[in-house]
């Protein structure tokens, strides 16, 4: 077992890991942050997108050992607790969700785009989202909701 040091949705967390455990393993087991959800264990779906220093990654691919230091941001971790994001809300309002399998991931991944591009157009949010599989939306309200959720987290009109 090795020490793994990082923060958490801003909490510290200092656990002790096995070398080949996985980000999403880490995630879900010993720290219970169910949301993050573990699909393919290929990296091709997405479903396990976290944010990593503000950047989206798929956590299934990157042993947790490798954000030894590091914040990671799960959907857990988007809003304090008892309120709703506005991109969370913006999914609702837009029905960009479904079954809510890939939702997770794809909250993450949009809010990733967002942090370093707060208006992006269509094709940089599908471009953006291209690596998070849907089989229930054919992405068009996905896309509308990270648009609406955009334009509410720069103070617009949602």
């Amino acid at each position: 077992m090795t020490s793994l040091r990082l923060q958490v949705n801003g909490q510290p967390v200092d656990t002790p890991v096995e070398p080949t455990t996985l980000l999403v393993e880490l995630l879900r087991g010993p720290l219970h942050l169910t949301g993050t959800h573990q699909g393919c264990d290929t990296a091709q779906c997405g479903a396990c997108t976290v944010l990593v220093d503000g950047a989206a990654v798929k956590s299934c691919s990157v042993l947790a050992l490798q954000v030894q230091g590091r914040s990671v941001t799960t959907v857990e971790g988007l809003a304090p607790p008892g309120q709703v994001h506005p991109l969370q809300e913006a999914f609702m309002a837009c029905h960009g969700l479904q079954c809510g399998f890939c939702t997770p991931g794809m909250l993450m991944a949009a809010c990733g785009l967002l942090q370093h591009n707060p208006a992006p157009s269509d094709a940089q949010v599908a471009e953006a989202l291209e690596g998070n599989l849907c089989r229930c939306t054919g992405y068009v309200n996905i896309v509308a909701a990270v648009q609406q959720g955009a334009r509410a987290m720069a103070g617009g009109n949602a």
